[in-house]
């Protein structure tokens, strides 16, 4: 597949390796797996000689022989035998002191599980000789929370040390639109959206789903569910390892999301286990859910709910993880016949988010969200609000726009229609031929 998008972290990268010339620079790239970070990293535009290292689990004498080696045929820099990382890393550091050049260290938090000692070995190094350094050093990885803790924990000796950080997100509504009219220019509504359902914009994904040929609703559906499908352990191969021994009680949680049991409260019923602290590791450590409060309540109101971020993963728990026992014996069809059966319902939830997405991308409202009372009541599908010119719109989404009915949705606007009297207020109808 060739590349999309990127454009803007493609000139970031660019920049900074600009700037490198005169002033050392260490680059954090962070994004989800499969989300497209190395491919970014490989393809912006590059002006100096470019060293890539993936960081293996290997042993640190392994690690250091294979780096070397790249060293010494990218650089033409003899560096010798190395068996310490860190007197490696000190090497290259004395290299760029005469010569301009990028490095990078691809799934950087796997040396941890080589040599701990090294991220207190770099920040001595770097420290002490970045000022005549002319490196571009890039640092990217895929874990997350190592990734978090590593540089943005205070008590960590890399805190701070990053002269730019890159969060790379999923490819944007826009692109999944060019992406499926290149390979099926006479989708249709309900296409688009079982693309961004399953692909949710992470390349690795769409790369699946084009391979497969997959580009209308029903191959999308059949490419997820077939047998040897990518997709049947994907959402365990991407999640494993980031929680670790408890990664069962992480999936119990994220299950019950997917499900829609989405309050604390009704999370803990249904898993039997208490779940504050899952549910706060995995909105502020892993970066997986986010704790949503409905449009108009502050900060400390505990009227919230719960929502996995990540389309893919959310539909992954809904039908792969919920229905891996016929999935284990084989019984691929099940599960089919169990997502067909749910899909209208479920299509809809994803068609409200696909909504707030796109509101957000227009770039013209400073707040997209959702609404519903203390009572779970009156809920509104949508709320974009651009605060400088005092206009508001609240919507619906449904499937089908008969199904809409401007006059409720008016009624159920009431406490929002209080907060902003005098504004500019459009209320409006979505459905999948608005896609």
């Amino acid at each position: 597949m060739k590349f999309y998008d990127r454009e803007k972290e493609s000139a970031a990268l660019a920049r900074i390796e600009s700037i490198s010339k005169d002033f050392a620079q260490m680059t954090v790239i962070t994004g989800r797996r499969r989300i497209g970070k190395t491919a970014l990293i490989k393809h912006y535009p590059k002006s100096i000689p470019f060293v890539y290292f993936f960081v293996g689990r290997k042993s640190e004498a392994m690690l250091c022989q294979e780096l070397a080696e790249i060293i010494s045929e990218t650089l033409d820099e003899e560096l010798g035998d190395f068996t310490s990382f860190s007197k490696l890393f000190a090497a290259i550091m004395s290299i760029s002191k005469r010569k301009n050049f990028t490095l990078v260290f691809d799934e950087f938090q796997n040396i941890s599980g080589t040599n701990p000692s090294f991220f207190s070995d770099m920040q001595n190094i770097w420290d002490s000789r970045k000022d005549e350094s002319h490196i571009n050093l890039i640092l990217c990885g895929s874990i997350y929370s190592m990734m978090r803790k590593i540089f943005d924990d205070r008590h960590e000796p890399l805190f701070g040390r990053a002269t730019n950080k890159l969060k790379i997100e999923p490819f944007s509504i826009s692109t999944l639109k060019d992406i499926l009219s290149e390979y099926n220019p006479d989708f249709r509504p309900d296409d688009l959206l079982a693309f961004y359902m399953i692909s949710g914009g992470v390349a690795k994904y769409v790369e699946q789903l084009v391979m497969q040929s997959a580009f209308t609703n029903e191959k999308i559906l059949d490419a997820v569910t077939q047998t040897g499908s990518y997709f049947i352990d994907e959402g365990r191969d991407v999640l494993s390892e980031e929680f670790g021994k408890e990664y069962s009680n992480y999936f119990s949680v994220m299950a019950a999301i997917a499900s829609g049991k989405t309050t604390r409260g009704e999370i803990t019923s249904h898993i039997g286990l208490e779940s504050g602290g899952y549910l706060d590791k995995l909105e502020k450590e892993y970066n997986l859910v986010s704790r949503q409060r409905p449009y108009l309540q502050g900060e400390n109101t505990r009227n919230v709910r719960y929502f996995i971020n990540d389309n893919f993963l959310n539909f992954w728990f809904r039908f792969i993880y919920k229905y891996r026992s016929a999935i284990e014996i084989g019984n691929f069809g099940y599960v089919r016949d169990k997502i067909s059966a749910d899909y209208e319902t479920y299509s809809g939830f994803i068609l409200e988010r696909y909504f707030r997405q796109f509101y957000k991308e227009t770039g013209f409202y400073s707040t997209v969200s959702n609404y519903w009372n203390r009572s779970g009541k009156d809920e509104i599908d949508l709320i974009a609000v651009n605060q400088n010119e005092k206009q508001i719109v609240i919507a619906e989404c449904k499937r089908n726009p008969q199904r809409i009915d401007i006059d409720i949705l008016k009624e159920k606007s009431n406490a929002i229609l209080n907060a902003h009297k005098k504004w500019s207020t459009q209320f409006i109808g979505l459905s999948l031929d608005d896609m």
